[in-house]
């Protein structure tokens, strides 16, 4: 079996889906005989490379909230995460153009080395004091990740380096109806939406295995659309 999982960098609710997938993936009987591929999908690809902006002032400006509520829909992602046992800083986090950690991403992929890439990034922007919106922050996370240092720096160096792949990805996503991330896709037959409870996608991930249809997940669970909105919370 095959699962495609479409993601940002930039979303909280991919970083946090990503883990409750792996939990349900360890729940999962023939775990062993699933290929996961991470798929770029980028929530902001018209932002300008290489400008960034605090995310507690973006989250105050975009829903137009003070930053004090803005802090507390960070906190309300925070306690998620945390849930997970992952690392969740709420202050001293920026906000950018993804375009290059996907290129890097399609790199890594080629190497075999995307998931390492892929958490390092995720915890790098989350839980560390470290911006990987930063060339060289990201060229140490690649590194970090078993890259060669010359070739993630020639890729970033030419911006036509796996834009096609990235592009692709990005274009397959809408094919398949994928508006919010992240997007979990099983044998190409069914799409699961949002960062869902781990039991979801163990049971999803069993009723594909049996070739039964998978079940639509319900409530929604929460995600980031494009634009760079993700679900909040009222706070």
């Amino acid at each position: 079996m095959r699962v495609e999982i479409w993601s940002d960098i930039a979303c909280p609710w991919c970083y946090i889906g990503k883990a409750r997938f792996a939990e349900g993936l360890a729940g999962f009987a023939h775990r062993d005989e699933v290929e996961v591929v991470f798929r770029s999908f980028e929530l902001d690809p018209n932002g300008p490379k290489g400008v960034t902006a605090p995310v507690v002032e973006m989250l105050a400006k975009k829903y137009g909230r003070t930053l004090d509520e803005a802090r507390g829909m960070e906190e309300h992602v925070a306690a998620a995460a945390r849930a997970e046992g992952l690392v969740y800083r709420t202050e001293g986090r920026d906000h950018g153009n993804t375009f290059d950690i996907h290129r890097l991403l399609h790199l890594a992929d080629a190497r075999g080395r995307q998931e390492e890439l892929l958490d390092l990034a995720f915890r790098a922007h989350f839980g560390e004091e470290r911006s990987v919106f930063d060339p060289e922050v990201l060229v140490a996370v690649a590194v970090e990740a078993g890259l060669d240092e010359v070739e993630v720096r020639a890729v970033l160096a030419d911006d036509s380096a796996y834009a096609d792949e990235v592009r692709a990805d990005e274009r397959e996503a809408a094919e398949l109806g994928a508006n919010a991330v992240p997007f979990f896709v099983l044998d190409r037959r069914y799409g699961i939406s949002g960062g869902q409870p781990a039991e979801v996608f163990t049971r999803a991930l069993e009723q594909a295995w049996a070739g039964r249809e998978v079940e639509e997940p319900s409530p929604a669970a929460d995600a980031c659309e494009p634009g760079g909105a993700c679900a909040v919370p009222h706070v």
